[in-house]
């Protein structure tokens, strides 16, 4: 965490990104993103239907970031089935969000413009703007694989939302084999390989895979199967040059991306092949999309252009 120089006006944002398993806030100034001011994660609120626990966390985390300054608006974004218009959380599987109003929630709570969005989505803006895709021609699909499994698409700056539906592919049930009946996301995600080998999380499994403990590697090579038939169908559908591998099993390196390569190689031999790539912005590439959207809300508010030198209080 870095103090910022005295004198400097630049508006800060706070970008929130609410996961299945911890909410993680960063304070950044625009135009700053790799450079956070003041970072923290705190647990996420379990079976949040009304959105109320969220939006006292997220108050809770404005106060602790003005600590270190102003906060001028927050950007939120959230699992599920997201409703960016109207602020709502439709549907969270891993929250328990229900119809949640959670940007009118926030504003009320911080006192701050909020800009809101879903989580997957803002990733993939984050590592397309600024992040593995930056300066990549062609399309980039995003997959973060977190507590849940969610993709999202991006095209031209422009992520496919399709009434907050689009990159659902987590909540597929398979149909075949000894997996029929699990969700994808109850195999293929960091949460489901930990809860299937009874790990404390992921990366333990990651640690039993490496030291070749035949149970952990059953599970591991079932987890690339499965994730590399979604990758697989997201590139012969939304044909993207690259594909961007996120969240925290994201850190497990070679031990992931090799095979998942391979797996890719298979079964796209006769298609066009993305690069398969990590994110750049790791496991925090929500909250950087989170902060552009706080960012693009001070615009839309012309706030950009009326903050005094102070910035908002």
């Amino acid at each position: 965490m870095t103090t910022p120089p005295p004198g400097d006006a630049r508006p800060r944002v706070l970008g929130v990104d609410v996961g299945g398993t911890t909410v993680k806030a960063r304070l950044v100034e625009i135009g700053r993103s790799d450079r956070p001011l003041w970072e923290r994660r705190v647990p996420t609120p379990r079976d949040d239907h009304d959105g109320l626990g969220t939006a006292a966390t997220v108050a809770g985390l404005v106060d602790a970031a003005r600590g270190v300054g102003r906060v001028d608006a927050v950007g939120l974004v959230v699992p599920g089935i997201v409703d960016d218009d109207a602020g709502t959380a439709v549907a969270s599987t891993n929250v328990g969000f229900r119809d949640a109003p959670l940007r009118a929630l926030v504003e009320r709570a911080s006192s701050l413009p909020v800009g809101f969005g879903q989580d997957v989505r803002a990733g993939a803006l984050a590592e397309a703007a600024t992040g593995a895709g930056a300066g990549v021609s062609g399309g980039l699909a995003f997959v973060p694989v977190g507590t849940g499994l969610a993709a999202a698409v991006v095209d031209r700056g422009v992520a496919l939302v399709a009434g907050g539906w689009a990159g659902e592919i987590g909540q597929v049930v398979l149909t075949s084999g000894r997996l029929a009946g699990l969700r994808v996301e109850e195999v293929a995600s960091a949460g489901g390989l930990a809860r299937r080998t009874g790990a404390a999380n992921a990366l333990a499994v990651v640690a039993r895979v490496r030291a070749g403990e035949p149970e952990a590697s059953a599970a591991w090579r079932e987890l690339v199967e499965v994730l590399a038939d979604c990758l697989a169908w997201i590139a012969a559908v939304a044909a993207p040059t690259t594909l961007v591998v996120g969240g925290g099993l994201a850190g497990a390196g070679a031990v992931l991306f090799d095979p998942l390569g391979s797996a890719l190689d298979e079964r796209l031999a006769h298609s066009r092949r993305p690069a398969l790539v990590p994110a750049a912005h790791g496991d925090g590439a929500a909250m950087v999309g989170a902060a552009l959207l706080a960012e693009q809300a001070l615009h839309d508010r012309g706030a950009l252009e009326t903050l005094p030198a102070g910035g908002a209080a």
